[in-house]
């Protein structure tokens, strides 16, 4: 128990095996490739190339106009599949979530059209619900010890009753016209604020990685080269000033002269999936409770055994995960711009939890980033826009739902042989 005790110990320290030079940097590479640790290598490949063949199957599909579309529609699984991470980390599901984002944005609609709380109000409300939630479900888990499958299973099924009876029999509550939670996925970031955002968020990017190679170096620690760190700070750049270029050609398919309003700019929403992929991707690589959190999912007995309180983990795990699925019920909601009695129900959780197996994250614990609910995301969402768009008839939605689920069944098989390989 004693070696597992150190296992535990050496995951809450920092890594001194990087090389320092380019070559040395390749040859590693490859060997952690071989031995099983792709990263995002999967999940970028597929992307590639499915998003290949629908450029190449239909014409349109890489336009800014389906650009925009992509986003918006990738937005509420992206943010769900983020808060899921972390629950998944330790090997635990939540099988609510999506009726705990469907109850979030039911609560907030109801409190603004029915009660006349203000917007702020009502989604400070809201969120807190969603925290809430989370933080019952984790306690539980923690303390009483009922499965994870067992607990969520449950508030699946009651959250779909507490949002229809919220709601009533109107079928969907719509937000007020205006209201800033709309304008979250139907309105756009300037222009001159889209291009300085990217500024400032290739800079923070260079300016951390510089920092760390330099504080590695100065700490006598083996570290990247600067040229592959020039390389990735180069291609962030390139792809981010793509994106922004795209999305600063008007939209607007029916401008005219009756008809002139303008769609550039970024959705806000895309500010906002920034913002949130920054902060949890600092609190799980550069925090101790990131570390103890992967510990926990490496080894709970042996993370105990080092000093971890495993309970708070757990229960923090749990809070995380349902207040983000509360920020995608209202993200899902500003889409929509209304609140369904059947929101979050569905296939939301399937599509959010796929979209972080599909990006790399390992259902047995242990193993994920951040990084992996966006491109998961990105994934299901060009699936499922991609095949829309390709398969018509009253058998379509069938199709791209066969398609979907071969592709997460895929990603788990391949999971599972990649943790196998590691063991």
């Amino acid at each position: 128990m004693s070696v597992q005790t150190s296992d535990v110990v050496e995951q809450l320290q920092p890594s001194q095996d990087e090389p320092s030079s380019l070559a040395g940097y390749v040859k590693e590479y490859v060997a952690r490739v071989r031995g099983g640790e792709l990263g995002s290598i999967p999940a970028l490949a597929g992307l590639i190339v499915i998003t290949a063949v629908f450029a190449i199957v239909h014409q349109g599909f890489l336009s800014a106009y389906n650009l925009e579309a992509l986003v918006i529609q990738a937005a509420p699984v992206i943010v769900m599949a983020m808060g899921l991470i972390f629950v998944l980390l330790l090997g635990e599901i939540d099988l609510s979530a999506g009726t705990t984002g469907g109850l979030a944005s039911a609560i907030i609609a109801v409190l603004i059209l029915r009660h006349g709380v203000t917007w702020w109000l009502a989604l400070i409300v809201g969120l807190a619900a969603g925290v809430g939630i989370g933080l019952g479900m984790g306690w539980l888990r923690a303390r009483v010890g009922i499965p994870s499958f067992v607990i969520t299973l449950a508030t699946f099924l009651a959250f779909q009753g507490i949002t229809l009876i919220l709601i009533g029999g109107q079928g969907s509550v719509n937000l007020p016209d205006g209201s800033p939670l709309i304008k979250l996925e139907n309105s756009f970031v300037p222009l001159w604020l889209g291009w300085t955002l990217l500024v400032v968020f290739v800079v923070g990017y260079a300016a951390i990685k510089v920092n760390d190679v330099l504080g590695r170096r100065r700490d006598g620690l083996s570290h990247p080269p600067l040229t592959v760190i020039a390389a990735k700070v180069i291609v962030v750049a390139v792809l981010g000033a793509l994106f922004t270029y795209e999305m600063s050609v008007n939209r607007n398919l029916t401008s005219n002269a009756f008809f002139a309003n303008k769609a550039q700019g970024m959705p806000w929403v895309v500010v906002l999936l920034v913002l949130l992929y920054v902060a949890w991707h600092f609190v799980l690589t550069r925090t101790r409770y990131g570390r103890h959190l992967f510990a926990v999912g490496g080894n709970e007995e042996a993370a105990r055994r080092a000093g971890v309180v495993v309970s708070r983990i757990r229960i923090s795990a749990f809070a995380i995960c349902s207040g983000m699925a509360a920020i995608s019920g209202v993200v899902a909601a500003s889409l929509l711009q209304s609140v369904q009695s059947n929101a979050g129900a569905g296939n939301t959780l399937l599509l959010a939890v796929g979209a972080a197996v599909i990006g790399g994250t390992s259902l047995f614990g242990g193993h994920g980033r951040m990084i992996d609910a966006v491109l998961g995301g990105l994934v299901v969402a060009v699936i499922t826009n991609g095949m829309s768009d390709l398969i018509q008839g009253a058998n379509s939605a069938g199709y791209e739902w066969v398609v979907t689920g071969a592709v997460l069944l895929l990603a788990a098989g391949f999971d599972a042989v990649v943790r196998r390989g590691r063991g």
